[in-house]
């Protein structure tokens, strides 16, 4: 009896090891696993211009949340994460690819930083944003980099259920000799979560500059709903070393997900303050470098600083910045703004900044 007992329980025993390595299997075919540093997708012609010693370089940078538009609240813009929407209409995403390139072309920048591109996700019927937004740009951008931050074949979440494909891009109107992707550290949680979850990370790109040193522009997006662990903390550290052993000139900007000050902070209801630490991961940055909107704009409570306009209907109103510039010290900037456009197209405002090459 001992020895029948016995053998069903090995037998269970390797039916249950075979059932998890087939899951893990799985989960390792339906998601992403970019390496800690590798190249980008670069696209750039050879009669791109390049950049002088001296110019003035126009720089954007914007979270177009996948080009869903206005008059959502999906899963995820609520702290319950029981918003009612999610995906937008294609009505919504025609509209607002025609906004956000129609603001492009009013604002003229040399540079663009793009966050949340949708390229191959269900949620926006797999087309290709990027390409959507160059070929609404008439080629004014020849030089383009992407990569994703957040590809999995399936998600089986439930407000997701399908495949996902969501990018940063940098588009130029000057030449740009590489494109480098930098995984951040991740964000807590079980493995299966993990493996499904984003994978942040920053798109670093070189642009030549003639008769100069070359303009490194990095852009990002740091994570979000990470109370609990130290993500944010890590992600801003790992940020402040690969800002320090780059070589000026440099200009990072993109959404950080993190407030600016404490004062800040105070500022915000209860209820959203849930989601951030009263004394900001961001410090880290902002006491090394110069940054737009620096600490004392954010500080002032102006609301021409401020570069979101939740989702959440209990909000109602643009309340928080957690959009930046940072730059390497001695680049001069100028000319700095958030475009904070009436309607909003996106629940982020666009940043604008102009830097004088050395």
């Amino acid at each position: 009896m001992n020895r029948i007992l016995t053998r069903w329980l090995l037998r269970l025993l390797a039916g249950l090891t075979l059932l998890i390595a087939v899951l893990a299997g799985a989960v390792y075919a339906l998601t992403d696993h970019p390496r800690p540093v590798q190249a980008a997708e670069l696209t750039c012609p050879a009669s791109a211009p390049t950049l002088k010693a001296g110019q003035a370089v126009r720089v954007m940078s914007w979270n177009v949340q996948y080009l869903a538009g206005r008059g959502y609240v999906f899963f995820y813009d609520t702290l319950a994460g029981d918003g009612p929407d999610t995906r937008p209409s294609p009505a919504s995403i025609a509209r607002t690819l025609a906004e956000v390139t129609q603001a492009i072309r009013q604002e003229q920048p040399d540079v663009v930083l793009l966050q949340e591109v949708d390229r191959d996700s269900r949620r926006t019927d797999y087309a290709d944003q990027l390409a959507l937004i160059q070929a609404r740009l008439d080629g004014a951008y020849p030089c383009s980099a992407a990569t994703y931050y957040h590809r999995a074949t399936f998600v089986p979440h439930p407000k997701i259920m399908g495949r996902v494909g969501l990018s940063l891009v940098t588009l130029s109107r000057y030449r740009m000799d590489s494109a480098t992707r930098y995984q951040l550290p991740r964000i807590c949680g079980d493995p299966v979560t993990v493996a499904f979850n984003f994978k942040r990370a920053v798109l670093g790109v070189t642009l030549p500059v003639q008769g100069g040193q070359p303009l490194s522009a990095f852009n990002t997006h740091m994570d979000a709903f990470a109370q609990g662990c130290a993500t944010m903390q890590n992600q801003v550290n790992f940020i402040r070393d690969l800002l320090g052993r780059t070589a000026a000139p440099w200009v990072i900007g993109g959404d950080f997900n993190l407030l600016g000050t404490r004062a800040a902070y105070d500022r915000l209801r209860d209820r959203e303050k849930a989601y951030f630490n009263p004394n900001t991961e961001l410090a880290t940055l902002t006491a090394k470098y110069a940054s737009f909107p620096s600490p004392a704009q954010i500080a002032s409570g102006n609301p021409a600083f401020i570069t979101h306009y939740p989702n959440d209907p209990a909000v109602g109103k643009p309340d928080r910045t957690i959009d930046y510039y940072f730059y390497s010290p001695g680049l001069k900037h100028a000319a700095e703004r958030v475009r904070q456009d009436t309607p909003k197209i996106s629940d982020h405002y666009a940043l604008l900044s102009t830097l004088t090459l050395p």
